[in-house]
């Protein structure tokens, strides 16, 4: 069936971009996370952020005031149970920035306004209306094993097209963040998709012997270790985006780190996508199904 959410309508974001999580992170030296911020902002891309990551928008702010005349595109993490909260939130983003709107905001729905998107209900005039109101340019949908089953009602009655324009969850070598039958249909639709988590949050060696890395990352990590070694990658950061950009829908991967070797190589690996090995891809592709249905389908909200 054809897309009610064509490719085009993301096509202006960058290969990679800059997820700012570690901007947060109240125990690196507030200058070095503006210079790493400034150097993600000097590259040229997008980048991704919330006011939830602590106090990454004063980060932020700091480093677009280094130069306003570079102010980069951005998506913004929004939500929550209403448009009123929608909108209260969308100002909480753009105020601390000194912007006067935000490029897309990522809707994370809950309680009463998850269920009328699921429906196709008033929220559909409600949050467009934000667009209209120059708060919002556009809309992807976050998504999570636990709300697949929200995303396929709204696929199969052809309204999330109505508001959104890809769906952004999840997706690297260890963890595709929604159901089987939900990936299913998203290849079936051709939705765009936004990967997030480009490495996993590290290394596989990290998440095979970290004792506080979670036990499902922990054997995946062991599961995966033999397929990377056969790929002929120099390097877990160029596996995981080989393996992301092995699917035409994928518009782009968000990444964060705080280290400039680390932005380097993830602007270096995005630049020129080679897609895996067909086989390689494939018995990836075979695991996380499998994982899919031995453990996220059934994990509760928030636990992974």
């Amino acid at each position: 069936m054809k897309s009610t959410m064509p490719n085009l309508l993301l096509s202006d974001l960058s290969e990679y971009i800059y997820g700012t999580t570690r901007l947060g992170d109240g125990s690196i030296p507030f200058e070095a996370r503006v210079k790493i911020a400034r150097a993600a902002i000097d590259a040229g891309g997008w980048i991704h952020t919330s006011h939830a990551y602590g106090d990454a928008l004063q980060v932020l702010r700091a480093a677009y005031d280094l130069d306003r005349t570079k102010i980069p595109s951005a998506i913004f993490k929004i939500g929550w149970d209403s448009v009123e909260q929608v909108r209260e939130v969308i100002k909480q983003n753009i105020e601390p920035l000194a912007i006067d709107k935000m490029a897309i905001g990522q809707l994370c729905l809950g309680g009463a306004l998850a269920e009328d998107f699921r429906m196709g209900g008033a929220c559909f005039e409600g949050l467009n209306g934000l667009k209209q109101d120059g708060l919002v340019d556009r809309y992807v949908l976050e998504l999570w094993p636990w709300n697949s089953g929200m995303a396929i009602d709204a696929l199969r009655a052809d309204n999330a097209g109505r508001l959104v324009d890809g769906f952004i969850f999840y997706l690297n070598p260890l963890q595709r963040f929604v159901t089987n039958d939900l990936w299913d249909m998203i290849h079936e639709r051709d939705v765009t998709i936004i990967a997030m988590r480009t490495v996993c949050g590290g290394s596989l060696e990290r998440l095979r012997e970290d004792p506080k890395a979670p036990e499902y990352l922990r054997k995946r990590a062991l599961e995966m270790t033999p397929i990377f070694e056969r790929s002929g990658c120099h390097s877990w950061a160029e596996f995981c985006v080989r393996f992301v950009f092995g699917f035409a829908q994928v518009q782009s991967t968000v990444g964060a780190t705080s280290h400039q070797e680390n932005l380097h190589e993830f602007l270096k690996e995005t630049s020129a996508v080679r897609p895996l090995e067909s086989d390689i891809h494939d018995e990836i592709l075979g695991l996380q199904r499998r994982w899919s249905d031995e453990h996220d389908r059934g994990a509760e909200p928030w636990s992974m």
